[in-house]
């Protein structure tokens, strides 16, 4: 029987595309994945799209099963749910997240797939890939009991992180964000919010994930002496200024960056890539993070519903794409 898919791609930056697929007969240890559903994290997948990464970082941006070249054609994406359909029988019929890009059906190795935990949903598991980065990003920042906090950013990868600051013992944790709409974000997922004007100072940590340089900036500002920014924003082909004169010195204020493509230096010993990803699995098991889904389409509207994505037309944190069960 041949086996076949249809896969998002992006032709040209600002223009997708529908194309259909040939798959290939799995080996022993791969699996068949039929897509459920699958998500577009905002703020990578629309500058993929709009064809803002920088040359120098083509390697660095590859997704894992990335296929083509940026700035395109290339298939991209990461946040990917199904069941699998063949394969090893302990996996078969299993609802599993895949770091693979929007496609009807894909051919993987069985080790490239995770089993969803029973309490886990299938529509909140796309977000696995994203709250993995702010494990990631929480491993890094090493916060404290008792630590003063701000998050600077309240999108997709910003309020996963308060999410998670939010089951902190005696942690002080402000979502700040310009948008007044992403306050109702905040209260769903238990932290306290601000606009970036009235936000909390004497931070201990702030966590910046704005993307924007007024964001980063403001960041600053909410230290205090000795405080730590951890900037969780990539900017693609942007450049940033910074106020790093005044008080930057005396105050003896850090700029660390964090990355998910590499284990944190702190766990990087004893946890694996796959310890992680089900780690960030085991922490979708609490239903307040289905705030962080705010958009729904069909696969079939994505060449329709990115552009729209991209320019803001549709605001969203995760952007939800279902799949039809026949495909």
């Amino acid at each position: 029987m041949k086996r076949t898919g249809r896969a998002f791609w992006l032709s040209s930056p600002g223009q997708g595309e529908i194309r259909h697929v040939a798959l290939p007969d799995p080996a022993e240890d791969e699996v068949v994945v039929r897509s459920l559903c699958s998500g577009v994290s905002r703020g990578t997948e629309t500058l993929v799209f709009r064809g803002g990464v920088p040359e120098s970082q083509y390697a660095a941006m590859r997704a894992p099963f990335q296929e083509g070249d940026f700035p395109g054609p290339v298939k991209y994406g990461y946040l990917s749910v199904g069941e699998v359909e063949e394969g090893p029988a302990a996996l078969v019929g299993r609802t599993v997240f895949c770091l693979y890009p929007h496609q009807t059906r894909y051919v993987v190795p069985a080790s490239a797939v995770t089993v969803l935990p029973p309490d886990v949903p299938a529509e909140r598991a796309i977000l696995a890939g994203t709250v993995e980065t702010a494990v990631n990003a929480l491993w890094d920042a090493a916060p404290l009991v008792g630590d003063r906090i701000a998050v600077v950013g309240g999108g997709m990868v910003g309020s996963s992180v308060a999410a998670l600051l939010a089951r902190f013992p005696g942690v002080r944790v402000q979502l700040v964000d310009a948008d007044p709409a992403r306050a109702e974000t905040a209260a769903a997922l238990g932290v306290d919010f601000a606009s970036p004007a009235d936000a909390r100072g004497d931070c201990d940590l702030v966590v910046h994930a704005s993307a924007t340089e007024q964001g980063l900036a403001r960041s600053l500002e909410l230290l205090t002496a000795e405080g730590t920014v951890l900037e969780l924003s990539w900017y693609g082909d942007r450049k940033v200024s910074l106020p790093l004169g005044e008080a930057f010195h005396s105050r003896r204020l850090v700029i660390r960056s964090s990355q998910v493509g590499t284990v944190s230096p702190a766990r990087r010993s004893n946890r694996s890539y796959a310890d992680r990803l089900a780690l960030a699995l085991d922490l979708l098991a609490d239903p307040s993070l289905d705030a962080l889904i705010t958009g729904e389409s069909t696969f079939e509207e994505l060449p329709e519903v990115m552009p729209k994505l991209t320019s803001g037309e549709i605001p969203a944190l995760c952007h939800l794409v279902r799949y039809d069960k026949s495909a």
